[in-house]
């Protein structure tokens, strides 16, 4: 489950995304663009650390973007290459954000996803006392071999950045589509998503074991 924080961010999320998109290789729009979120869904991070979370979003009639991000409240060591930004929650204090796939919390995250069918993060709200549960805007689905033991990820290797992008961990391997216009399927176990406006099934990540 993901408690959420009725919460001032600066900059906001999409703030951060609009200034780091345009400079990946495999971002094929205008540099000021809007940024629009189309969808998102979250993993629990067993040690409740590291927020993970990912958004789809697309500028202006583009493609539709896959963007994994980890929330931390520190530094990452060894991944100034993967920073996204800093900024300010005003119920956790600074946080230091992420592109997700140079962050071994959402390999490992990702990787339990896929092999188990373990899906999205519940996420909720503690209201007076009251838990008051978000209702998920996107569908996950697992294609291949669900409800099999998740391989334990301790390291990342090796990370291709290209699109999809490959994260070699010390136990299995991760490909993760970024821009979601329509690709050869991968071998692996398949992890698809479905939202508003997309309702066939869309692979989003592959995994596998190495």
């Amino acid at each position: 489950m993901a408690l959420l924080h009725k919460a001032k961010i600066t900059p906001g999320k999409l703030e951060l995304i609009a200034a780091w998109l345009p400079g990946r290789a495999w971002y094929a729009g205008p540099a000021d663009g809007e940024v629009v979120r189309v969808g998102s869904f979250r993993f629990d991070d067993p040690a409740g650390e590291v927020g993970v979370e990912t958004s789809l979003v697309r500028v202006g009639d583009g493609p539709t973007y896959q963007v994994p991000l980890t929330y931390r409240g520190a530094p990452l060591d060894g991944a100034d290459g993967w920073l996204v930004g800093t900024t300010e929650h005003s119920v956790l204090g600074p946080r230091w954000v992420y592109d997700a796939c140079g962050d071994p919390v959402y390999a490992a995250t990702l990787a339990h996803a896929i092999y188990t069918g373990g899906g999205q993060a519940e996420e909720y709200f503690e209201v007076d006392g009251r838990r008051e549960v978000r209702p998920p805007n996107m569908t996950l689905a697992v294609d291949g071999a669900p409800n099999a033991p998740a391989p334990a990820v301790g390291s990342i290797g090796q990370v291709l950045p290209e699109d999809p992008t490959v994260i070699v961990s010390d136990a299995v391997q991760l490909t993760v589509v970024r821009r979601l216009d329509g690709h050869d399927r991968l071998a692996g176990t398949v992890l698809t998503g479905t939202w508003p406006g997309q309702p066939a099934p869309v692979p989003l990540a592959y995994a596998a074991t190495r």
